[in-house]
């Protein structure tokens, strides 16, 4: 078993300057012609994004708030695997991963861990409880990256099942979104101690079967689908294809990195037509920081173009919850679900909350891990 080390970010300063100079230098293109999104993120919107980054932004403030959490760095796979691991305080725990996705990173749990490790700080019952870790995905953050394919979602979940097994979780609980879903539902079926899975988004196919009959939730569904496929997909196209080409420009430019990220959050996040109506300002310059300072533009990116059939694949058996917030990309019905989750033992459709749930709506998140494990 690889030795866990304690970690603690400690971003060299020549960095941050290296940052300041290229901001300095940004390149500017001429405004996007309508008078909204629809072209991609608003040049007035980015011109104040970079305005606070170059002049306000505090980096070394979140650093200090992240390394209150206990980090650790191990090696699985040949490769280096950055967590929190932040143990309850109630021995009745029960262990639980949790794992994000692109565009996000551990900063999406930051304000979650803590209530979830220690329900009675905010009130709550300490048999709901759990021993919480959060792993930054390989490629992503402070977690290594792969230098030849293969690590895809299968060899994540293999990784991550080791990890819970050396932190000495015999059985364990493990929730996701996005990338994380797909982690998330692999280890429910490749290891028989992830004893139940939570999504927050579930991806299945649309039933046949039910085409004659669609609910209306159902037609929303589709319709979702359907402008996804036309409207917002570019990104896991190019992912998916070309994540090296994409990498030169996100990597060089942090522009160009902060764009292509901070969109996401625009079109994926509850906001009512802007997203820090959803998340603030200084939490989305933070995730973006995970991207840029770590280069992992390429190697995060390469995720699409390992993994990207990896979302509907065969019976799920494993005890499974999803909860479904209004403004996920991918919705699915409980009788869509159940043709692949045969074993959904909770469903519930939330009336708030979009694809980054536990940044956007901490509390209902929280409430939803433990409305499912606790039903166990």
């Amino acid at each position: 078993m690889s030795k866990i080390k304690d970690f603690s970010i400690a971003i060299p300063e020549s960095k941050l300057e290296d940052l300041k100079k290229r901001l300095k230098l940004t390149r500017w293109p001429e405004k996007e012609t309508p008078e909204d999104w629809t072209q991609g993120i608003p040049l007035s919107y980015m011109k104040e994004i970079h305005e606070y980054w170059l002049n306000d932004y505090d980096w070394k403030k979140h650093e200090k708030n992240i390394n209150e959490f206990p980090q650790f760095i191990t090696n699985i796979n040949d490769l280096d695997i950055h967590f929190i691991h932040y143990p309850s305080p109630h021995k009745e725990a029960k262990p639980l991963i949790i794992t994000h996705g692109w565009p996000g990173s551990i900063v999406e749990f930051l304000k979650v861990i803590k209530p979830l490790a220690d329900p009675t700080i905010d009130g709550g019952d300490p048999k709901d409880a759990f021993h919480v870790v959060t792993p930054s995905l390989p490629g992503f953050g402070f977690s290594g990256k792969p230098t030849k394919p293969g690590f895809g979602v299968e060899k994540i979940a293999d990784t991550f099942s080791q990890l819970m097994k050396n932190l000495g979780y015999k059985k364990y609980f493990a929730q996701g979104g996005d990338w994380g879903s797909a982690v998330t539902t692999a280890l429910g079926t490749q290891d028989p101690d992830c004893e139940a899975i939570h999504l927050n988004m579930a991806v299945v196919s649309p039933d046949m079967d039910t085409m004659n009959d669609l609910t209306e939730f159902e037609q929303n569904a589709l319709a979702g689908f359907q402008f996804y496929q036309e409207w917002d997909s570019g990104y896991s196209k190019q992912q998916s294809t070309r994540p090296q080409t994409l990498g030169y420009g996100l990597t060089d430019s942090p522009i160009g990195q902060a764009a292509w990220i901070l969109e996401k959050f625009y079109q994926w996040t509850d906001c009512n037509g802007h997203p820090e109506n959803a998340v603030s300002r200084d939490e989305l310059l933070t995730n973006v920081m995970f991207y840029w300072l770590t280069e992992t533009a390429t190697s995060s990116a390469r995720l699409y173009w390992e993994s990207f059939g990896e979302f509907n694949g065969g019976e799920v058996k494993t005890p499974t919850g999803v909860s479904i917030y209004p403004k996920e990309i991918f919705k699915a019905s409980e009788r869509w679900l159940k043709k692949r989750y045969s074993n959904l033992k909770y469903y519930n459709v939330l009336d708030s909350g979009g694809h980054f749930a536990a940044l956007e709506k901490p509390e209902l998140y929280i409430q939803e891990i433990r409305n499912f494990f606790g039903s166990l």
